[in-house]
């Protein structure tokens, strides 16, 4: 009996199976980690039998659903203020950075090919540069043919975290932008077509010609989706990639007691990717065996799943990053 229960402490049953074999966790909400965190929940069940299912339903599916409890946790890569969180009662951290990018289907332009500055992207989610070969884009990219032809935007139908890194972005480097539309998970587009997740507007934009779009980057890879060159604070064409986001990242300063609250885009630095940011997990309070399991996940992912975010291309969070948020967890008495 004491060789069982000392198995058992370890987190190994009799029959050879880890302590929380068996157990599911249920959350929902952002599209934009939805591939590392499939990825780190099929490894997660190899490793310790426990389910990890996740629903890609949009930021403001998974704010609704953790508000009203119907999930362990919820993701959102717009980060709720602390008096949001306060009111609602739910904690707040880090999970993963990645970069929104801009993508084209623009035949005979190839990824990394088409160079666009905040303004011109301003404008042409504005509906104010309608053609690709309007005389500001093709002053910008001397030497690369562009048609003649109408451009398609294709933006998120739903409420989506990774609007809000876009809308927060633009409404920084445009005035027009942050006085006509502003910023936020849903906007009132003033052209375009919707699609819902970072799915819906990958697919529209691979299909429709002379469209462009953005979605969190693994999603334009998965699809072999062409990405622009995008002209950053410090006056460099930024290419989308692993170092450009994780250059954005670098110089970020987080804060436990406000929820980590923090956006990364328009970060400094000749490197860095424009519209990167951080995607958010979000815990009801009260919910102390719940959170557990979901902190279990997440402490599992942050010591083994850095290698498969890379390949996905999203950055890990940094080493005194993670320390932070043990302690955020221990506080909370999660850990």
């Amino acid at each position: 009996m004491k060789y069982a229960l000392l198995l058992i402490l370890f987190g190994i049953a009799l029959i050879g199976q880890p302590l929380f074999a068996g157990e599911k966790i249920n959350g929902a909400g952002a599209s934009f980690p939805y591939p590392v965190y499939s990825a780190w929940a099929f490894y997660y069940q190899k490793d310790t039998g426990v389910q990890v299912n996740y629903q890609s339903i949009g930021s403001g599916g998974g704010v609704r659903q953790i508000s009203n409890r119907t999930v362990d946790f919820g993701a959102s890569d717009a980060p709720l203020l602390p008096k949001v969180l306060s009111k609602i009662k739910l904690l707040q951290f880090p999970a993963v950075i990645g970069g929104v990018v801009p993508v084209i289907n623009i035949p005979g332009v190839k990824s990394d090919q088409l160079k666009l500055d905040s303004k011109q992207l301003a404008m042409i989610f504005m509906g104010k540069i309608t053609n690709w070969n309007d005389p500001e884009i093709v002053k910008t990219n001397p030497g690369l043919t562009l048609p003649d032809d109408k451009i398609t935007v294709v933006h998120r139908s739903d409420g989506s975290g990774t609007t809000s890194i876009f809308t927060t972005y633009l409404s920084q480097v445009s005035r027009d932008w942050a006085k006509e539309i502003g910023k936020g998970k849903s906007v009132k587009w003033p052209i375009g077509i919707g699609g819902k997740g970072n799915e819906g507007v990958a697919n529209y934009v691979k299909r429709v010609k002379n469209s462009i779009g953005y979605v969190e980057f693994a999603y334009a890879k998965n699809n072999k989706l062409s990405v622009i060159l995008l002209k950053n604070r410090d006056g460099s064409f930024a290419q989308a990639s692993f170092e450009t986001f994780k250059a954005a990242a670098a110089g970020a300063k987080w804060d436990s007691s406000k929820g980590y609250y923090l956006w990364l885009v328009n970060a400094p630095g000749k490197d860095s990717w424009p519209i990167s940011g951080a995607t958010f997990i979000l815990l009801g309070k009260e919910n102390l065996e719940s959170n557990r399991k979901v902190v279990r996940f997440f402490e599992w992912a942050f010591n083994n799943g850095d290698k498969t975010a890379e390949k996905l291309v999203y950055v890990p969070l940094p080493k005194v990053l993670k320390d932070s948020i043990r302690s955020y967890w221990k506080s909370v008495n999660i850990l």
